[in-house]
């Protein structure tokens, strides 16, 4: 029986970077086997739903955009003959799932993403045996598998690596996500030069741990690897994500330092100063010792940019730990800052730890947090007056068709500010170009400024 008259698709990808990157091949295998991409869901035979469940909130929108995609199924509302759920929330629940989501016809796992051209073609058919398929991840894409880059054509994510070895307490990727499986330099290099044949200008590297690359390896290391993006022609910014503190050593910072390319960006994730947080957080570093870590990073590379994120009310946090945390966040100045409340997991090891923190103090304790950041913000934004930044044009803003917006280097996409240029010069900008702008003006998180001729 031929289900797939148009073979039509349409796809929701939820959650982190890494999962879009994820998404990106499977509509690159699905690209290749003749599926359309569409916008509307009642247009699509297959409708798939890639999704999250690092958090709770995360796992709530997942469910909430399957059931809402559910309804397309539904004979008169849409043509969906295949309805998808694929990632992280079926990698942890595939059986629950099941149970309480019949309407589901296929669940893939984050290790066999890879195989849904097959596994689509076998539901086809009728050949399945079963719904869920869900082993222990094994799978890393490489430069041989097909992607669309949906993200804007000047832009991407290159992940670099899947899987973590790091198991802090309170996280459930290395369950969902596998151990650590880093890609070869050479394949990550042959990526990045198709990338930048299709007008690609800004590399975002991500991974579970990014600074665990290569560990699993018996050559290639990160050192190699951004020397090898380096020499890619036409590729202008590399910017660095999910570097933990641990590992920050001398070579790599004097590397980001020297280079030409590689963005004075880091993203470097903390989640607590106080060294009783720290310890129960299975983290093998103390508060002292990551603030040491970025006063060097701001003597070596001056104007850098550090974007953390912070977890309040991790079990057993006490006022002290709290106030701790706080006097860190003032101190180390951090120009991005993602806070999280922190969510009670089951499977982690966090979970079995108390006493736990009242929502309601967890609630003040994130408000009071992000307070100080915003002064943080205010006070490293009024630097910026009258400086000149190099900013990647992006289009028109996002509001009025009056103003252009961009971001400079140290805006990563999507997570941070945006440059707003509120005088063009009369020069014509085209989405992609990289311009001289010249900031005389702040607002809470965003830059206003005018091309610098």
């Amino acid at each position: 029986m031929k289900l797939y008259k148009n073979k039509t698709v349409l796809f929701t990808s939820l959650g982190c970077s890494k999962n879009l990157v994820d998404s990106q091949v499977m509509l690159g295998h699905l690209g290749l086997d003749g599926f359309e991409i569409v916008s509307k869901a009642e247009e699509a035979e297959v409708i798939i739903v890639n999704t999250c469940s690092f958090i709770e909130a995360s796992k709530v929108e997942s469910i909430e955009v399957i059931l809402d995609l559910a309804e397309y199924k539904k004979s008169g509302v849409g043509v969906c003959k295949a309805l998808v759920v694929s990632g992280c929330l079926p990698q942890r629940y595939s059986e629950k799932l099941e149970e309480e989501m019949p309407e589901v016809d296929l669940f893939i796992g984050t290790g066999e993403y890879h195989k849904i051209v097959n596994l689509l073609k076998a539901f086809e058919d009728g050949a399945l045996t079963a719904k869920s398929f869900v082993e222990i991840p094994k799978f890393i894409h490489t430069e041989f598998d097909p992607r669309i880059n949906t993200s804007p054509f000047y832009t991407a994510w290159l992940k670099i690596s899947e899987g973590c070895n790091r198991n802090c307490t309170f996280c459930i990727i290395p369950t969902i996500r596998g151990k650590l499986r880093s890609r070869s330099v050479s394949s990550l290099v042959t990526e990045a030069e198709n990338l930048a044949k299709n007008g690609v200008r800004e590399l975002n590297l991500i991974s579970q741990d990014l600074s665990d690359y290569g560990s699993d390896l018996e050559n290639d290391n990160l050192l190699e690897l951004l020397a090898g993006l380096e020499s890619v022609d036409g590729i202008d910014w590399i910017r660095l994500f999910y570097f933990y503190p641990d590992d920050l050593t001398d070579e790599v910072m004097d590397k980001m330092a020297n280079s030409k390319k590689i963005c004075s960006y880091l993203d470097m994730p903390v989640q607590h100063f106080s060294d009783n947080i720290l310890r129960k957080m299975n983290r093998k570093i103390t508060g002292g010792e990551i603030l040491s870590k970025i006063k060097t990073l701001r003597e070596k590379i001056p104007g850098i940019i550090l974007r953390t994120s912070i977890i309040v009310g991790f079990p057993g946090e006490t006022e002290e730990d709290f106030q701790t945390l706080i006097n860190g966040v003032k101190e180390a100045k951090f120009e991005h800052l993602g806070i999280f409340r922190y969510s009670d997991e089951d499977g982690t090891p966090a979970f079995k730890i108390n006493p736990k923190v009242d929502p309601d103090v967890i609630e003040k304790r994130f408000d009071a947090l992000h307070e100080a950041q915003k002064e943080v913000v205010k006070g490293k934004n009024e630097k910026m007056l009258g400086k000149t930044l190099s900013v990647l044009i992006e289009g028109h803003h996002d509001e009025t068709e009056l103003l252009i917006q961009g971001r400079h280097t140290g805006q990563a996409p999507e997570i941070d500010g945006k440059v707003i240029i509120s005088d063009t010069k009369d020069i014509p900008l085209k989405v992609g170009d990289i311009v001289n702008v010249s900031i005389n003006e702040i607002q809470d998180y965003d830059l206003v400024g005018e091309i610098s001729l």
